[in-house]
Formats: C-alpha cells, sequence, structure tokens
C-alpha cells in the first residue's frame, strides 16, 4: 500500500507540477498540500480577487454582484499572468451600504489584519508578494494600511485602485452626471458580464451631487448621500458596449500591475 502510495504521489506531484507549467496559474483550493508546496514553489505572486457576496446594487443588479466581477476578472486575468490563486475573498470593508437589507460589512480594522494574516500564511510558505484583485472602493484605505504594515515585515502587497484604473478609460465614454455605485459604469460591465444578473427594466437615475456624504442613507436627512434605491449614478445610460471596453481595460491594467509585482525585486 505505501509503495503504492509513493507512485500515486510522484504521479499528484508531476501532474500538479505540469499544470503549473502548461496554464502558468494555478489555484490553489484544488490542490492537496503536497501538490501546494511544489506549486507554491514555481510561483512568484499570490492573487486574492475581493468581491461582496452580499452587498447592496439598486433594484436592478444582485447582492453578489462584486462577487461575481470579482470572479469573472480573476479567470481572464489568470489566463494571462502566472500566478497562484487563493479562493475569493467575499467580505470586506462596506460600511456605505449598511442601510439596504442584505448587505454585509466587517469592520475596517478586521478587514485589514484578514488580508494581513492571509498575506502572512503565504510567506510562511516562502511567498512574499500578494496582489489583491480589488472591486471596492472603501476597501482602499484598510487595504493601504495592510500594504504598509505588511512592508514593515518584507512582504509587498498591491491591490486594484478601480478609480485610478477607471483614469485610463477613453474621455466622453460614461455620459451620467456623477455616480460610482451601480451606476453606468458597474451597470455596463455586467452587462457584459453576466447580463442574466441585470435587469434594466428596474434601473433608475438615483444622484445626490451633493459633495463629501459618508455613505449612501435611504433617510433623506441622513449624513450620507440620499439615495432611495442604493444606486449612486444613472444606470439607465449603461450598455454592453461601455461594459467590453471597461471590463477590458481593467483586466489590461491588472495584469500589467501583476506582472510588475512579478518582477519587483525583494530586499
Amino acid at each position: 500500500m505505501r509503495k503504492t502510495w509513493g507512485v500515486l504521489g510522484a504521479l499528484l506531484l508531476f501532474s500538479a507540477g505540469a499544470a503549473f507549467a502548461e496554464k502558468g496559474s494555478v489555484e490553489l483550493e484544488h490542490l492537496t498540500w503536497i501538490e501546494a508546496e511544489k506549486a507554491l514553489e514555481e510561483c512568484e505572486v499570490v492573487l486574492i480577487a475581493l468581491g461582496a457576496r452580499s452587498k447592496e446594487h439598486g433594484p436592478h443588479l444582485q447582492l453578489n454582484n462584486d462577487y461575481l466581477m470579482a470572479e469573472y476578472l480573476k479567470d481572464r486575468v489568470v489566463d494571462q499572468v502566472p500566478v497562484a490563486v487563493l479562493p475569493t475573498l467575499q467580505y470586506g470593508y462596506y460600511p456605505a451600504f449598511l442601510d439596504y437589507p442584505g448587505s454585509v460589512s466587517l469592520q475596517a480594522d478586521t478587514f485589514r489584519d484578514t488580508i494581513v494574516d492571509i498575506a502572512r500564511s503565504m510567506s510562511g510558505y516562502g511567498i512574499k508578494k500578494l496582489y489583491v484583485l480589488n472591486t471596492g472602493v472603501s476597501t482602499l484605505r484598510p487595504l493601504q494600511q495592510a500594504r504598509e504594515k505588511l512592508a514593515s515585515e518584507g512582504i509587498a502587497l498591491r491591490f486594484l485602485n478601480i478609480l485610478e484604473a477607471d483614469e485610463g478609460l477613453p474621455e466622453g465614454l460614461l455620459e451620467q452626471e456623477g455616480g460610482t455605485h451601480a451606476d453606468e459604469g458597474e451597470t455596463s460591465m455586467m452587462l457584459y458580464i453576466a447580463p442574466q444578473t441585470v435587469d434594466m427594466s428596474k434601473a433608475v437615475k438615483d444622484y445626490d451631487p451633493r459633495p463629501d456624504r459618508p455613505g449612501l442613507s435611504r433617510d433623506s436627512r441622513g449624513r450620507g448621500s440620499y439615495s432611495p434605491t442604493g444606486i449612486w449614478g444613472d444606470p439607465t445610460l449603461a450598455t454592453r458596449e461601455k461594459g467590453r471596453i471597461i471590463v477590458e481595460h481593467t483586466i489590461s491594467e491588472i495584469a500589467r500591475q501583476v506582472k510588475e509585482l512579478i518582477a519587483l525585486e525583494m530586499e
């Protein structure tokens, strides 16, 4: 029996190594720890996608909108750059949406420490570079805090800033007055990624232009931007073609950032 396992073990190790070499990326959750050890020896960067699986996106998009987006972007990126992939993180720091039932948010420190602990776990196996495929905005501050904390431990953390990525979009592509949530851009992306999850008959313009309002609020007298629908922007202007342009640009930007991280010389 031991001899049989030895042969099978060798075959599994060979299979894992061959799969990594052929595809360039590997999803760790589908491996045994023995196969994962081999795969992690072959890669420079571990990638983890971050997308809320329970966060409001107006009446026309599902609560799992960000999760679907993160999964799609991840699947496209790992075909372009060689990384070891962790399971998508489904909870994060999203306090702006707690007025809307079904939305879940971790505390900022909890989310920051979750990322730090994941990176430290990977560091124990020799991985010193982690990329977070981030699909949120409120997550940026705790991600930056995690980056600074990990840098002092010799671990490089990088993450997608979707606001900065959008600066590279063609001028005039988005026509809405303003907005960043369940809006023209995000709805367009979902019309391209998963059109079956979008109900455009329920899309409405809902945009409070008052500056520096923290989060969204269903209460017109609340502190946040007033939004009875949970939308901040104008999704009625969304089209699949706009979504294609945004998504393909975003994928290219993520791939570029991951390649830079792979090439990063660690001290």
